[in-house]
Formats: C-alpha cells, sequence, structure tokens
C-alpha cells in the first residue's frame, strides 16, 4: 500500500503542468482525435498552463511575502498558524485513504456524467488533494477507511455540481466557454459568496456603489487601465508592509504584470482547449445523450481578470485586521494569505467584477473561514502530527484558511462528528 501512495505522490509531485497535458492528450484519443491534434491540444494547453503557474508564481512570491511581513510589522500573535493549502496538501496525502483517491474519484465522475447528473468532466486531478483532504479528516476521527472515502465521495459529488451551477458565470463574464472549476476551495466560497452578493446588491445605498475596471478606466483613461490598478495597489500593498521605496515599486511593477499577463496566458490555454472540449461534447452526445459538457479546471483559469486581483490585494490587510479582531478567532493567517484570489474568484463573478461588493462580500466569507479554521485546528493538528509534518517551529497548533476554513469541508466533517 505503501508503494502505491508513494507511486502517486510521484505522479502527483509533476503537477498540473505536466498531468493536464498527459490527461488532454489521452481524452483527446477517446474522443476521437487524430494523434497528432490531440497531442498538439495538450502540448499548446500545457504551454497555457505554464504561463498561468509562471504567473500565478509571480503573484504568490510578491503577495505572500509582503502579506506575511504585513503579520511581522504589526505584531500580530495568534497561537494557530496558517500554513496554507501546500502544507494541508502534504498532510492529505499522508493518509491511508490517500491511494485510493485518484482512482475512486475518476470513477464516480465517469459515471456521473454517464448518468447525467454532472456535466463536468474533470481533468484537474491534481486538485483531487481537497477530497483526500475530507476523507483523511473523517477517518483521522473516526479511524474507519470506508467513512473516510465516503466523505471524500461527498465532496467530491458537491463540488461538481458547484462547478455545473457556476460553469455558465465562467463563460459570460470571464469569458471561458465549455469550462468548469471544479478547485475545492474555490467552489466552497461560491456556496455562501453569490447568494451574500445577491444580497449585498439589494442594499440601498449599497447598491449603488459600483467600481470595475471598465468604469475605472473610463473615468481614469489610461491611469485606469488594469496594467496601472496593479501598479496602484502593489505599491499600497509594499507600503503596508514597510518595505523601502525598491522594494515598494518591485512589488507594484509585479502585480501590474499579474494583471496585464494573465489573460493572455490563458487565451494560450483556451486555444488548445477547444478543440478537445468540442470532441468531447460530440463524443457524449452521440454515446450518451449529453449536452453542454465542461471540461473542469484548476481556478487559476478565472484569477487572472482585473476585478478578482484587485479584491485579492485589498482582502489582503483586511485579513489580517479580521484575524486580530475577531473575537475567539485563534488563527494567524499567513500562508495563504496569497491564495485569496482563488477563494474570491467566484464572488467577483456574481458581483459582475464590482470590486466595492466583492470586497464586501470576501470580508464576511473569509471572516467565516477564519472560525472554521479556528474550530479545526485541533484536528488538523493531530492529523500533522500522525502524518509527520514538519510543525513551524514553536508552533502549537495549525490549521489553514484554504481548506481548515472550507466551507463543503467542515459540514461534512461535522455532520459525521454528529453520528460518530
Amino acid at each position: 500500500m505503501q508503494g502505491m501512495v508513494d507511486a502517486l505522490r510521484s505522479f502527483l509531485d509533476l503537477g498540473p503542468t505536466v498531468i493536464l497535458p498527459v490527461a488532454i492528450f489521452i481524452l483527446g484519443l477517446i474522443f476521437g482525435q487524430k494523434p497528432g491534434k490531440a497531442f498538439r491540444s495538450g502540448l499548446t494547453i500545457g504551454v497555457g498552463f505554464i504561463g498561468i503557474s509562471l504567473v500565478v508564481d509571480l503573484l504568490v512570491n510578491n503577495l505572500g511575502p509582503a502579506a506575511n511581513r504585513m503579520v511581522e510589522r504589526f505584531g500580530v500573535q495568534l497561537n494557530v498558524i496558517d500554513v496554507g493549502w501546500p502544507g494541508s496538501a502534504s498532510i492529505s496525502w499522508a493518509s491511508p485513504i490517500a491511494a485510493f483517491i485518484i482512482p475512486l474519484g475518476l470513477l464516480i465522475n465517469v459515471i456521473m456524467l454517464v448518468t447525467k447528473t454532472t456535466k463536468t468532466m474533470n481533468v484537474d486531478i491534481w486538485n483531487f488533494w481537497h477530497f483526500t483532504f475530507t476523507g483523511a479528516c473523517v477517518y483521522a476521527l473516526t479511524q474507519s477507511l470506508v467513512l473516510g472515502l465516503i466523505a471524500a465521495v461527498i465532496f467530491q459529488i458537491a463540488v461538481l455540481k458547484i462547478a455545473d451551477w457556476t460553469a455558465p458565470m465562467l463563460e459570460n463574464y470571464f469569458d471561458l466557454p465549455g469550462i468548469s472549476v471544479p478547485t475545492g476551495s474555490t467552489v466552497s466560497y461560491a456556496i455562501l459568496g453569490i447568494p451574500l452578493v445577491k444580497l449585498v446588491q439589494k442594499i440601498p445605498g449599497i447598491n449603488k456603489l459600483h467600481a470595475d475596471p471598465e468604469s475605472i478606466q473610463k473615468r481614469f483613461g489610461v491611469f485606469g487601465e488594469p496594467i496601472f490598478m496593479g501598479l496602484i495597489l502593489g505599491i499600497g500593498l509594499g507600503a503596508l508592509a514597510g518595505y523601502n521605496v525598491g522594494e515598494v515599486i518591485k512589488v507594484g511593477m509585479s502585480m501590474g504584470g499579474v494583471m496585464f499577463l494573465m489573460p493572455r496566458m490563458v487565451k494560450i490555454l483556451m486555444e488548445g482547449l477547444m478543440p478537445v472540449s468540442e470532441s468531447a461534447r460530440d463524443f457524449l452526445r452521440r454515446k450518451f445523450g449529453a449536452e453542454n459538457v465542461y471540461i473542469g479546471l484548476d481556478a487559476a483559469v478565472a484569477i487572472g481578470h482585473p476585478s478578482v486581483i484587485a479584491t485579492a490585494l485589498i482582502l489582503v490587510p483586511i485579513t489580517v485586521a479580521l484575524a486580530v479582531f475577531l473575537p475567539g478567532n485563534k488563527v494567524l493567517p499567513f500562508v495563504d494569505l496569497a491564495t485569496i484570489p482563488f477563494i474570491v474568484a467566484f464572488i467577483v463573478g456574481a458581483a459582475k467584477g464590482n470590486i466595492i461588493h466583492s470586497v464586501i462580500v470576501g470580508t464576511i466569507v473569509i471572516a467565516l473561514s477564519l472560525y472554521m479554521a479556528t474550530d479545526l485546528a485541533p484536528l488538523h493538528t493531530q492529523m500533522a502530527i500522525d502524518a509527520h509534518f514538519n510543525m513551524p517551529e514553536g508552533t502549537a497548533q495549525i490549521s489553514s484558511i484554504d481548506q481548515g476554513g472550507n466551507l463543503i469541508n467542515y459540514v461534512i466533517y461535522k455532520v459525521f462528528a454528529l453520528f460518530n
């Protein structure tokens, strides 16, 4: 069993830039594409995702240190450290249930496609770790492999259904036709985020407040373009972090680069994806009568929209302030401060790019996430100990905003805890 887990982790360590092209090539062949066409699609998608990954790294490598410096500068002292999604993923794949998740997840997806209970064909295999984490939580609680796998499957089904629900938004607002996002962290924030956006947009006074890249550009001309928005917000973040002038400008340039480059990388990915998407629709329509099949991809394809980045940059200092002033919160935001763009993507889409409404709703859902992560910290810490996870020095407990504060994971865990 351990050999299977090690082989699985070695495969996943290749990352989505390798896993995704291989999956797309195989799917292209299954759906009747000629090998050369399928290979070109996989290769183009791989190149597009490499571009997206480089831009995401640019974002994370500048946003993460600036956010962490801000935490240190303001002297925030809390006893549960946010180890972020990398720590949570590592803990997940060390669980005894990890070896079963990918084959089981693929089987469940195929069954749901054939029975028309989902329209999403999830090729984002790397992000199956979210399912694994939920299964690992329930396994740690019950010591039952079967219950852990059931919990993982419930999480997967919820994710696929929400991906179906939000796919029209991806086409209409993000200009990503035929795509859905079944990323466990992103869809979790859609459950509360989308209804809250609709509520905020009905509140007198607040519903009149409007700021999106288009209206900003119309008002400020060339200085309202996304590249300038990124520059200005990056400079503000660097200043809050207490950087010197040179470092502040560097963060500003990096955020301007993210705003400018990400949409172009997504276009490359879409160029490779469209032929496979069309072949998949034709194949599934002929064989099973399925209509409007979506290709499920990582949420990275949606975070490049200027409104998403702008909202995320504004929410970084707000999240730090929430951690300090929320009564009962014990989580010190740290690693996952850099993943806020993934958290707010669907909230921004529901708000149609209105940055003001997105920040209001983002503040509410992140506050709730901090409370969930606080409550789950003892279990999260025990899972880390069982997985021989390298705990940060001097840390008593750990958690994460991404998965410890994930609503779907939290509800599933609480239901199993109630009946345990």
